[in-house]
C-alpha cells in the first residue's frame, strides 16, 4: 500500500498491508491506513496490531520498529496513540513520520513527545 496524498481512508482488514515491527513472536502488524499530509508534512498511519493472549507492546518497541520497518530516524517517528480493545487482543495505533526532526518538534504537542522519549533521552 503506497502512501497516498488526500482524503485518508480506512482498509479492511483482508486488504491491510503486513508490516515486520520486529516484535517477537505472537504479535502481527497491519497497516491499516496510510497516508501522506502535505500541508505538515508527515506520513500518518494507522496500524493493527494483534496481540492474542500477550500483552500490548510498549510505545517504544513500535516507534522503534516502525522507524526500522520504513527506514527512517526515530526521532522523526511518533506514536500518538495506543487502543486496545478489552479482551480481544488487538490494538489500533496511531503514528506520525515527519519529513524531519524539526517539524516534528515543531507540530507534535509536549505530551506526545514526553510520552515517546527513548530511555537514553530519558537519563539527560
Amino acid at each position: 500500500m503506497a502512501s497516498v496524498v488526500g482524503k485518508p481512508s480506512r482498509v479492511g482488514e483482508e486488504e491491510a498491508k503486513p508490516i515486520d515491527l520486529r516484535l517477537e513472536e505472537g504479535y502481527e502488524a497491519y497497516v491499516v491506513r496510510d497516508w501522506y499530509n502535505p500541508l505538515i508534512k508527515r506520513r500518518e498511519l494507522d496500524i493493527l496490531i494483534k496481540h492474542v493472549g500477550k500483552g500490548t507492546p510498549s510505545r517504544i518497541e513500535i516507534r522503534m520498529g516502525v522507524a526500522e520497518a520504513l527506514g527512517v530516524d526515530v526521532k522523526r517517528v511518533y506514536v500518538r496513540s495506543l487502543n486496545t480493545e478489552y479482551g480481544i487482543g488487538q490494538t489500533l495505533v496511531e503514528v506520525h513520520v515527519y519529513d524531519s526532526v524539526e517539524r516534528a518538534l515543531a507540530f507534535e504537542p509536549k505530551y506526545v513527545i514526553e510520552r515517546n522519549k527513548l530511555p537514553e533521552e530519558e537519563e539527560e
